[in-house]
């Protein structure tokens, strides 16, 4: 990505927290189509020019606002996953934090900066690029899970945790970009539920014991 100037980098850093937040919303509201200078300038109440100035290009400063959403939610993410947990907590954690991603419009900003790569072939590879640490988070989540397991014993030199994580980010960007393109996302949380139905079944492989009946269930406690 194109670095801004010195001079820019020394400029007060609540204006340029205005602007990407204005493009975080014209992103939202107004999908990358919409997301014009003038339009970004237009939200925000300030000149367009402060844009330029400030970060040299359009795609510089859409990048800002991919990278701004990207670091907030990647720490809740990064929250979450410490937690302690069996793999049906897990799969609860990951159904809350989709939510939470279409809550706060990650969702919307990342599936429309892909859908605007097309028309704009020099963002695609920083959109790409910006997708590593995603990666990188779930491929230490896998690795985690797989330690000392016995699906990680069977599946050792079989499967390689980074492939997969690459696999899981990619299914998650294309569930995220169809479901955007209808705004229906029961299909998102129809696989989130099959993978719910999933985890008993996974949990003895992951070398996780029987959870105790639930008292209220009306089984009869171990």
């Amino acid at each position: 990505m194109l670095k801004p100037s010195a001079q820019s980098d020394q400029l007060p850093a609540t204006t340029k927290e205005r602007i990407v937040a204005a493009a975080l919303e014209t992103l939202k509201e107004e999908g990358f189509a919409g997301t014009s200078a003038r339009a970004i300038a237009r939200r925000g109440n300030f000149n367009q020019a402060l844009i330029f100035y400030h970060f040299g290009t359009l795609n510089d400063l859409l990048l800002a606002a991919l990278d701004r959403t990207s670091a907030e939610r990647m720490a809740r993410y990064r929250e979450a996953v410490r937690r302690p947990g069996t793999i049906e907590d897990r799969i609860r954690m990951a159904t809350d934090l989709y939510r939470e991603d279409l809550q706060t419009g990650h969702i919307t900003i990342i599936s429309e900066l892909i859908a605007g790569s097309l028309a704009r072939p020099d963002l695609g590879p920083e959109v790409v690029a910006r997708m590593e640490p995603w990666v990188e988070l779930v491929e230490d989540e896998l690795s985690d899970l797989l330690a000392g397991s016995l699906l990680g014993s069977l599946l050792g030199g079989v499967i390689q945790p980074r492939p997969l994580a690459f696999g899981i980010i990619a299914l998650y960007l294309g569930v995220d970009l169809l479901s955007h393109l209808d705004h229906d996302h029961s299909r998102a949380e129809a696989l989130f539920e099959t993978a719910g139905k999933l985890a008993p079944m996974l949990a003895p492989l992951m070398g996780e014991l029987p959870r105790d009946p639930d008292p209220s269930s009306g089984g009869e406690a171990s």
